[in-house]
């Protein structure tokens, strides 16, 4: 794929955006071989993974691809080598599907799947993690305590100000956040989180424009799809907002102060790359009301592909169809460690490649 030029603005890179897309696909889908799409799972984030696949599944069959729906939850991971799957499309969201576990096992079988791999999936899902490798590399990220306790959640309010977030550290799609404005809701707020995660953050919470900025490609020849403002009802973009309402506003183009979605657009990508992350990603980011200086919030290695996700929306806006963007993030299917082949025992699962050479 050549790469987008980030700095170009306007309808000129939008459809540099588009070209890119169409050039790196092929006129037939036949050497894709047989593709698994994977979907449900076992995660807080079922349903929408679910809504996810059916969609990634119905583009890719319009468009003369083997693909076939496949959920992990409900059969085994082996079955895919034993099945002769080529590719997976994973569709999967949150715990046992963006964490690095279903990926370090298609490394395992040989199979190649869409997105990041084990170490930047795995990272991608920490936000304690991210945040930390984002501040080394100088990008810019709310303050932040981890907490093991009600009273150290008190003590993160005292030090961080109010209003807070308080949210698991491995989980998304808001699972598991409040909002604390003052410490009589520290107790509850840490309880809520924990449930989904023995690791609670909290975070400074930066008040003004919420944006999220969709990352296709890897490495040098990755760029950024246009960026998305989010305005939810009431500023309260929860679960409910994020998929199951048409209340919430997305903008794009997101009309924001002339060079400010170019700086944004370069911000996201910096954060993509110096995780590692390849294929496709979605960052988000809030602007600072007063001071318009953005602050990363964290990155979905594996974003939601619903009639209400963000990457499609933004594609669209760069003159890209679903079907089309489904094909791409799939034509970028690789592994980690693609020589030597992956094997499988096929009667009893998997069973771990020899190491390359200078890997042992």
């Amino acid at each position: 794929m050549s790469q987008i030029d980030i700095n170009e603005s306007g309808d000129d890179g939008v459809a540099r955006a588009a070209s890119a897309v169409s050039a790196s696909q092929p006129r037939h889908h036949t050497t894709l071989g047989k593709v698994a799409v994977l979907m449900g799972g076992a995660s807080a984030e079922r349903e929408v993974s679910l809504m996810s696949g059916q969609g990634v599944l119905q583009a890719l069959l319009s468009q003369g691809v083997d693909a076939h729906a496949f959920d992990p939850a409900e059969r085994d991971l082996s079955e895919l080598k034993v099945e002769g799957f080529a590719r997976c499309f994973i569709a999967l969201h949150g715990r046992f599907g963006e964490d690095g576990t279903v990926q370090g096992a298609l490394e395992l079988l040989g199979i190649p799947y869409t997105g990041s791999g084990v170490m930047a999936s795995s990272i991608g899902i920490d936000k304690v993690m991210t945040k930390r490798i984002w501040r080394s590399e100088g990008l810019p990220t709310p303050e932040w305590q981890q907490v093991d306790s009600t009273a150290a959640t008190e003590q993160a309010l005292a030090t961080l100000g109010r209003p807070m977030i308080v949210k698991p550290d491995r989980e998304g799609s808001t699972i598991g956040l409040t909002k604390v404005t003052q410490a009589a809701q520290c107790g509850a707020a840490y309880a809520l989180a924990a449930r989904h995660d023995a690791m609670v953050l909290c975070e400074q919470f930066i008040s003004g424009d919420e944006v999220t900025i969709p990352i296709l490609g890897s490495g040098a020849g990755a760029y950024a799809l246009p960026v998305i403002r989010i305005v939810a009802p009431d500023g309260n973009y929860d679960y409910q907002a994020k998929y199951f309402t048409d209340t919430t506003q997305y903008l794009v183009p997101a009309h924001l102060p002339a060079g400010e979605e170019t700086h944004i657009q370069q911000l996201a990508l910096k954060a993509y790359q110096v995780l590692g992350c390849r294929g496709w990603a979605r960052v988000d980011v809030m602007i600072d009301a007063r001071t318009r200086a953005p602050f990363l919030l964290e990155i979905n290695t594996s974003p939601g592909m619903t009639p209400h996700s963000l990457v499609p929306m933004a594609a669209k806006a760069a003159g890209v169809s679903y079907p089309a963007l489904c094909l791409e993030v799939l034509h970028h299917a690789t592994l980690d460690y693609a020589a030597p082949a992956a094997h499988a025992d096929v009667t009893g699962g998997v069973k771990a490649r020899p190491p390359s050479e200078g890997e042992a």
